[in-house]
């Protein structure tokens, strides 16, 4: 008879350990959920996405200024052989001492040199206009691209900061499963996990004037008187172990 009766209090006990490990539990799923869903990673996300933008339009925009920066020195230096090819060839008009046949040819020949000439001024002109625009585009960008970029390591440091202090809370509460993980009988335990991989939120709860703490249902007298002879007791209503 004593020992019958110790062994009911030994599996009243190892309920009552399984129901504090079920809070360590909890308090550990709490602080996992709370890591991965600080308001700092979905603003992250979003700072690293506009970080990753300005740097692609600045990689566009750096590249278009080298476009118009190398149009516009080999447009340059071909307008300069141009001119002096024009103003050349004017001279040579100007000079006389050819036949009239020449000397209209010539003509031709400069006014053709000179179309040319205006023609590369203009666009000349156009790369001018296009280096400015692109030098003013690199400019605004590289000034949008740092404050976004400070803005992203600063929510890099809040959540690093945030989730130091949560890492510390886990290895305390981890400690303290390990201590009390050791308490609860084995077959318990094997239920006790089963649930937890079955049903989210809580599994174990007490059984308070016949109300389970788990689903916050009533039992009747007879459900309660039924649940108690179970090893271990369940709820008739969400089939979590009740501690009595």
């Amino acid at each position: 008879m004593h020992t019958r009766r110790s062994d009911v209090l030994d599996k009243i006990k190892s309920t009552a350990d399984l129901l504090d490990l079920h809070e360590i539990d909890l308090e550990i799923d709490r602080l996992l959920d709370q890591r991965s869903s600080l308001p700092e990673l979905d603003q992250y996300k979003i700072a690293h996405g506009e970080v990753a933008r300005l740097e692609s339009e600045k990689v566009k925009a750096d590249a278009a200024l080298k476009t118009a920066d190398l149009g516009l020195h080999k447009t340059n230096g071909e307008l300069e052989i141009m001119a002096e090819r024009a103003a050349s060839e004017q001279n040579r008009l100007y000079a006389g001492g050819i036949s009239a046949r020449d000397a209209d040819y010539l003509r031709r020949e400069v006014e053709m040199l000179y179309a040319k000439v205006s023609k590369m001024e203009d666009e000349v002109l156009h790369f001018i206009e296009e280096k400015e625009a692109s030098e003013h585009l690199v400019e605004q960008l590289a000034i949008e691209l740092e404050a976004a970029t400070s803005h992203r390591e600063k929510l890099r440091a809040d959540i690093t900061e945030k989730w130091r202090v949560i890492d510390k809370q886990l290895e305390a509460k981890e400690a303290q499963k390990a201590e009390a993980a050791p308490l609860v009988d084995e077959y318990l335990m094997e239920i006790y996990d089963e649930l937890r991989e079955t049903k989210e939120g809580r599994v174990v709860g007490p059984l308070t004037d016949g109300i389970c703490g788990s689903c916050h249902l009533r039992l009747s007298a007879a459900e309660v008187a039924r649940a108690v002879k179970d090893d271990p007791p369940r709820c008739v209503h969400c089939r979590s172990i009740l501690v009595t």
